[in-house]
């Protein structure tokens, strides 16, 4: 093997799906990843795992829009590369040993595999300065997008939508939190934890959004999506699950769900999991639909990368009367004290009275009077 300076080492961890790679990874690992304008919450997710570095088949940054991902992982000081070539994404093993180098390139198994290219500062800079002067060309096309889907699914914003039944709870006149993957969406989350135990709202979580919710101690009340990136221990917690379909009826997620052993319903609605769970708590009557990690802006969109992204600005316009941010219903809310703590704190305040009559010399002249006063009257 050729002796190499400045290198660095570590396993290889390979997959086209960002998010279901995510799953695999180790600390030290290094992903191999097939992600053009990698989004921010893909990017946050790797740091999380704490690999080493981040080898892109395809550009951090394509110029379409200003896509944060990249600086995320600056940030996080995990150093990025991209191959000569996206065919060459098939060269590399999962589970090989990787070296990369700056000057050669990547090493696989002791063999030189390919060439690389290091996004640095400069780099990313560059084309982020690029990709934002084209921002208006993304607009125009999200715009037209938009139109184009208002025209094939006007009845999604003016009709009633038939959605599947609630079985273990009722939503009408309660309050609805629906928890979706998106950037910070576990501090926001996190946030919301006094609101959740004081207003006890119906808790809607997409895909891997329950496991989040899990993880602070509260059970789902509903899981409904692709059933692509939550665990199988969150989909056994109990809640009912909802199978977000094709408007064709076609539903993959519910080969997962029955391979567990489980039962769902469907949800046949076009556009994303985040617009179904929406329009689920819209439909049953919901009066207040609080949403942790949505799509609320035009950079979240363009970020998803998804043309179908119109219908969750269509579903927003539906909904928009009930809808807040969760970071805003933090703001707002601020629930009582409980009457254990009053009751608490009145047994503090009375004991450190106590304490200081106690060792006090008025405490024993007040007793010595009432000594007397029992004496004289007490014959």
């Amino acid at each position: 093997m050729i002796e190499l300076a400045q290198r660095l080492a570590g396993t290889a961890r390979c997959g086209r799906r960002t998010k279901t790679l995510i799953k695999r990874l180790k600390p030290g690992d290094i992903a191999v990843i097939d992600h053009a304008d990698l989004d921010g919450l893909a990017a946050q997710a790797l740091a999380e795992a704490q690999v080493s570095a981040v080898v892109n088949a395809q550009p951090f940054i394509s110029g379409k829009y200003p896509n944060r991902g990249p600086a995320v992982l600056e940030a996080a000081h995990i150093p990025l590369y991209q191959l000569s070539d996206p065919a060459h994404f098939s060269r590399f093993r999962d589970g090989s040993r990787l070296v990369i180098d700056d000057a050669w390139g990547v090493y696989q198994d002791d063999k030189l595999t390919d060439g690389l290219t290091h996004w640095d500062s400069a780099r990313m800079a560059s084309e982020t300065a690029a990709a934002r002067a084209n921002l208006g060309s993304e607009l125009e096309k999200f715009a037209r997008n938009t139109l184009q889907y208002l025209d094939s699914e006007k009845d999604l914003l003016l009709d009633p939508t038939h959605v599947p039944a609630l079985r273990k709870m009722k939503l009408a006149g309660r309050h609805a939190l629906v928890v979706v993957r998106g950037e910070g969406y576990k501090d926001d989350l996190a946030l919301l934890r006094n609101y959740m135990e004081g207003v006890r709202p119906v808790v809607i979580a997409v895909d891997g959004g329950a496991d989040a919710v899990l993880e602070l101690g509260r059970r789902p009340d509903i899981i409904l999506g692709d059933m692509d990136s939550v665990s199988d221990d969150a989909l056994r917690c109990g809640a009912q699950l909802i199978v977000h379909a094709y408007k064709n009826g076609d539903a993959p997620g519910l080969e997962r769900v029955h391979a567990l052993g489980l039962t769902a319903d469907t949800f046949a609605v076009p556009g994303t999991s985040e617009d179904a769970a929406l329009l689920l708590a819209y439909e049953h009557g919901a009066d207040l639909i609080v949403a942790v990690g949505t799509h609320s802006n035009l950079e979240d969109f363009l970020d998803k990368g998804r043309a179908g992204m119109a219908s969750t600005y269509l579903v927003r316009l539906k909904v928009g009367p009930r809808l807040v941010d969760a970071r805003g219903v933090f703001k707002l809310y601020q629930p009582n004290p409980p009457f254990s703590a009053l009751v608490g704190l009145l047994l503090s305040f009375l004991l450190a009275i106590l304490l200081l009559l106690h060792f006090s010399p008025m405490w024993e002249n007040l007793v010595a009077l009432i000594r007397i006063w029992w004496r004289l009257h007490a014959h």
